[in-house]
């Protein structure tokens, strides 16, 4: 039985920093090249919104007239950290309390320009938005001088090349939130999502599906290395073999799948990478053994690549888990949509999520939609087919942490298959529309 293949791009090439130069620039240049493109394409789309309105400046604004304004929104929010709260806490013997998310009833949104800022009320719900968003609003200054916001208009879902017709069956396996070397990992756990992707695991029709996996996608957070070696002190020589051994380990559980089928390995944030998005790739010398393969990848977090015309873009979760803290929604998808229809996979860089200072360039914009949009190491597996106003389709997957779920997902198109690996059986769940069949194998192959 062979495996199939599909022809791969990697697309990651715009979220690399090698050509840059960290000359002690801020980060105003980002924010300013953002507002630049996506004002744009938001002036363009005005015409067909409201034609018979002007579109001015915050400082072009006349008190009762109404009009449109574009620009970039600030969130001010009364919990949002400090870093002199920060420089408090360490000097006092009480630590402060951190909250999950910072939203509290005062939070008010401004919006600003190159000519000035103007702070935003009316039909315009804070608790939606964050600091980085772009958007045009419709509305009048008032006698307070605020902006009363009638109606909003955002870039909304981009422009999608045309889903190819896919005749076989293929899929994607995404996996995230490994944590090897911490309390939760179970190694038989992802033995046991190996030996099935690989072919030694279950019958013949359960070989069958898995020779239809053409690539594995690692989503980041793949080693858990304990904290007490971040410290700021020198680290032990007897400490050292043991920062290691998640590393090694993970090196010897990659081989196993390279040695089959094409590997893509993101970082996350608990990963020996740079801390700030994009994160690069993974340094090829932490895998001795994975990286003797060509089918092991290396690739940035965000990342970007084709397979057979299908295009996939996704995170490692930072850009989702920042928006959960700072705005509110009914689910982690919603977030998820949000960055699509703002056409930003992360709307808080640099403002709270950590950035590289670009100086002429916003390497997050989302310039074409994507078929597929994963996000990593989140809470629980959730997924939903999201279908914009010029027929785009998007199927959107949030991958939960697999050392507490052992959940991965199986992908291609508006497919689906879930993983649940345990240690007495696999459930399997396909997906396509609203159509849904679960079957429940024993491990000894029988169902």
């Amino acid at each position: 039985m062979e495996r199939k293949q599909a022809e791969y791009s990697n697309l990651d090439e715009r979220y690399a920093i090698q050509g840059e130069k960290y000359q002690g620039q801020q980060y105003s240049h980002i924010y300013f090249t953002r507002l630049h493109h996506m004002r744009n394409l938001l002036h363009a789309l005005v015409p067909s919104w409201k034609p018979h309105l002007p579109v001015t400046t915050v400082l072009g604004l006349e008190e009762g007239k109404d009009c449109i304004i574009v620009g970039t929104l600030y969130k001010h929010m009364k919990l949002k950290p400090s870093i002199l709260d920060e420089y408090s806490k360490e000097r006092s013997a009480i630590p402060l309390v951190k909250p999950h998310n910072f939203m509290h009833p005062d939070d008010h949104l401004i919006l600003e320009d190159e000519s000035g800022r103007v702070t935003l009320a009316g039909a315009i719900p804070p608790a939606a938005y964050v600091t980085g968003v772009v958007i045009a609003l419709h509305g009048k200054e008032t006698s307070a001088g605020n902006f009363l916001v009638e109606d909003i208009l955002e870039a909304g879902i981009p422009p999608q090349i045309t889903l190819p017709s896919i005749n076989e069956d293929k899929y994607v396996v995404f996996v995230s939130g490994l944590s090897i070397g911490s309390e939760k990992f179970n190694p038989l756990q992802f033995q046991l999502l190996i030996d099935h992707i690989t072919g030694h695991l279950g019958d013949e029709n359960e070989q069958s599906i898995a020779s239809n996996i053409v690539r594995v996608v690692v989503a980041g957070n793949s080693v858990h290395i304990s904290p007490r070696f971040f410290n700021g002190q020198a680290v032990a020589s007897k400490d050292q073999s043991r920062i290691a051994e998640p590393i090694k380990e993970l090196d010897i559980m990659l081989t196993q799948l390279v040695a089959s089928l094409p590997v893509d390995m993101m970082p996350g944030s608990n990963d020996p990478a740079n801390f700030s998005l994009p994160q690069q790739p993974l340094h090829r010398c932490l895998f001795a053994g994975a990286a003797t393969y060509n089918t092991f990848s290396l690739c940035s977090n965000p990342h970007q690549f084709e397979l057979d015309s299908v295009r996939f873009i996704g995170t490692s979760g930072q850009n989702i888990d920042d928006l959960y803290k700072y705005s509110d929604a009914k689910d982690k998808l919603e977030f998820v949509e949000r960055t699509l229809r703002w056409r930003h996979l992360a709307p808080t860089a640099p403002n709270s999520l950590g950035c590289y200072p670009y100086t002429d360039k916003d390497p997050f914009l989302v310039e074409s939609c994507p078929h597929v949009y994963f996000v990593g190491n989140q809470d629980k597996y959730e997924t939903q087919l999201l279908q914009g106003p010029e027929k785009q389709k998007v199927r959107l997957i949030c991958i939960p942490r697999f050392c507490d779920s052992g959940v991965a997902v199986m992908e291609l198109g508006v497919q689906h298959v879930e993983f649940l690996n345990k240690l007495r059986c696999l459930t399997m769940l396909y997906l396509s529309g609203v159509q849904k069949m679960e079957l429940l194998f024993n491990m000894n192959g029988k169902s």
